[in-house]
């Protein structure tokens, strides 16, 4: 546990993380959860709404078509948002305050995604900022095309989100932004309805995910807040991020927002796992870096 001095007293602060698909699943500030507690969070009936809290999405983000891709020629099985959220990885630090993991690929991930790598997830802890870092190294001797996103869940009141108190609130005006329009969990054609108000407010309420995710590409801030009517309840920092997603189930309590680096394959792409949309193409040796940062009040 961490604690830090703030204007009226003292702020407790705990982050726990779990070395099965390097996933936080709990942060509390002053004892009060912010994270979706996944299997332990049911409806009335008993059914889980959602059994992750905040995975890892490697090396794909998003659908491929058919749950399939090809590589090289050779046809994989994949799922959608990628394997390593199900996959155990390797502790390396784990302070008060710093959480750290990897997983390397191996002859089982080979058979998924055949090229070797390391990936790290970190999580950094600082006062209310938690920072969650993921490092991709190519440890092989080719080309990697690969995708990375971030998918945390964040606590929410579900009877608020029914009541349509939620938006979000980005720090500039977006006049560029696309929303993406999917169909069965791809790409579609054409852009959906762009539903900002006043160029910065995105209404949320629980009809908003009908077709899914909203998926919004072309945003020009580099952060977005969370509102409750006038109060922010967080502010996510995503620089260098092209996609943000939002996500919920009907009457969930609980809310995603997904900093992704690429996106699902298009219902016109070819297939090939290299001409994907946005795909990243890391040379040998080589390594790659990004994060996002969320600022809870």
């Amino acid at each position: 546990m961490k604690k830090y001095e703030k204007e009226n007293g003292f702020m407790h602060t705990q982050m726990l993380t779990s070395k099965y698909g390097a996933e936080l699943v709990s942060f509390k500030i002053d004892g009060q959860e912010k994270v979706h507690q996944g299997q332990d969070c049911v409806d009335i009936n008993g059914r889980v709404y959602w059994k992750r809290h905040w995975p890892v999405l490697f090396p794909t983000v998003g659908k491929c078509k058919k749950n399939q891709t090809i590589i090289n020629g050779k046809t994989y099985e994949i799922q959608q948002h990628g394997f390593v959220r199900d996959m155990e990885f390797e502790p390396i630090t784990k302070l008060d305050n710093f959480h750290s993991y990897v997983l390397k690929s191996n002859k089982r991930l080979l058979e998924k995604y055949p090229y070797e790598f390391s990936l790290y997830v970190t999580y950094r802890l600082d006062e209310n900022r938690l920072t969650t870092i993921y490092k991709v190294i190519n440890d092989g001797d080719v080309d990697m095309p690969f995708g990375i996103g971030g998918h945390p869940a964040f606590k929410i009141d579900e009877k608020a989100l029914e009541n349509g108190e939620y938006y979000l609130q980005f720090e500039e005006d977006e006049e560029k932004i696309h929303f993406l329009y999917l169909v069965d969990g791809l790409i579609g054609t054409e852009y959906a309805k762009n539903i900002l108000k006043d160029k910065r407010i995105l209404p949320i309420n629980d009809q908003a995910f009908k077709n899914d995710a909203v998926i919004m590409k072309g945003i020009q801030s580099h952060k977005v807040s969370l509102m409750r009517k006038e109060q922010k309840v967080l502010t996510m920092e995503f620089t260098g991020f092209p996609y943000l997603a939002i996500w919920s189930k009907p009457k969930a309590p609980f809310l995603c927002i997904e900093p992704w680096m690429t996106t699902a394959d298009s219902v016109n792409g070819s297939g090939v796992f290299r001409q994907k949309t946005d795909i990243l193409l890391l040379a040998p040796k080589k390594e790659f870096e990004c994060k996002y940062t969320v600022e809870f009040f």
